[in-house]
């Protein structure tokens, strides 16, 4: 009797295993910054698709090559199914009489983001993609970042340096090694396969940067000051902001505080050596200066999406120590 009730029990539990409305999800599956979208093949080929892919898989701000913000893998909504469903992230095409978006957590498997688009016309739905597509890029990276986080912290690099000399801790793989820990300057490295991740870490007064006027101008200013002076690659050559690419500038928040993110190129002056960088200059009032993140990347000849999305993804694990 006890054998056929522990059966019954591990049946229930499988059958709730693949229904949204059962307790016990199974893990999702899907590479990162990878997209699962699911919309008839007709609409796919037509305007709606050429619209979600204007939007989602346009380039990436500040490579030097042109990469996809996410990589988008399509199937119809009859292919939705059993293990399709399994998907880490994905956007669903639905027709219905109201235009409507909907974000789901964990519908199917766990972890799981998922939007759903509902309209009556495929002009609804594309004007829908279009005034929410902030929104639905937004959604998709934090939850790429969370995940990517999460597998960064299966093995950690000890951060308590770091804790003592800015005030923060910081989540950051094994793999990368401590090249540098002056007290008031670090700089954190990992080996790649033709080339290397680097992280640096400082702090800078209140006045160093223009908040108003010329913020870009003084975040290059400064980086180029700083990190030229911390960063030797050769004698009589430096490390600075390429000026032959505008670096992007947007405003986001770490750790509640608000920062600057800037995305651009990084070059060493008299050597050909160049790659992107992601800066987040740090607003910390209650310690009256500006706390600087950086992640750069040198991979000549090679994609580097990925590397700077770890980096990002590092760089905004950062909590500050009350």
């Amino acid at each position: 009797m006890q054998k056929l009730l522990l059966a019954l029990v591990l049946f229930t539990l499988i059958a709730c295993n693949d229904k949204p409305e059962g307790k016990i999800l199974s893990s999702s599956s899907g590479a990162l910054n990878t997209l699962t979208v699911v919309m008839p093949n007709d609409l796919w080929a037509g305007s709606v698709g050429e619209s979600v892919r204007e939007k989602l898989a346009g380039p990436v701000n500040g490579l030097p090559q042109v990469e996809p913000m996410f990589e988008i893998n399509q199937m119809p909504i009859e292919a939705f199914s059993g293990f399709m469903r399994k998907q880490r992230t994905f956007l669903k095409i639905e027709q219905a009489d109201v235009p409507a978006l909907e974000v789901v957590s964990d519908a199917y498997a766990r972890p799981q983001t998922g939007i759903i688009l509902r309209g009556p016309t495929e002009e609804s739905i594309i004007n829908l993609i279009k005034s929410d597509s902030a929104k639905i890029v937004d959604t998709y990276k934090a939850a790429e970042v969370k995940e990517k986080i999460r597998r960064i912290s299966l093995s950690l690099k000890e951060d308590e340096d770091i804790t003592k000399s800015f005030g923060i801790t910081m989540k950051f793989p094994s793999a990368y090694r401590y090249a540098k820990t002056d007290p008031d300057f670090f700089w954190i490295r990992k080996d790649i396969p033709n080339g290397d991740m680097n992280i640096t870490i400082y702090e800078v007064p209140y006045n160093m940067i223009d908040a108003d006027s010329n913020t870009i101008g003084s975040l290059i200013k400064m980086r180029d000051s700083i990190a030229g002076d911390n960063i030797v690659v050769n004698e009589g050559m430096r490390f600075i902001t390429e000026a032959a690419f505008a670096p992007y500038l947007n405003e986001t928040t770490i750790d509640g505080k608000k920062a600057f993110e800037m995305k651009g190129m990084w070059e060493v002056k008299g050597r050909f050596m160049a790659g992107p960088f992601v800066n987040y200059t740090v607003d910390d009032k209650e310690n009256n200066r500006y706390l600087v993140l950086e992640g750069f990347v040198f991979k000549p000849s090679a994609n580097k999406r990925d590397n700077i999305f770890e980096l990002e993804s590092i760089l905004r694990s950062v909590k500050f120590v009350e």
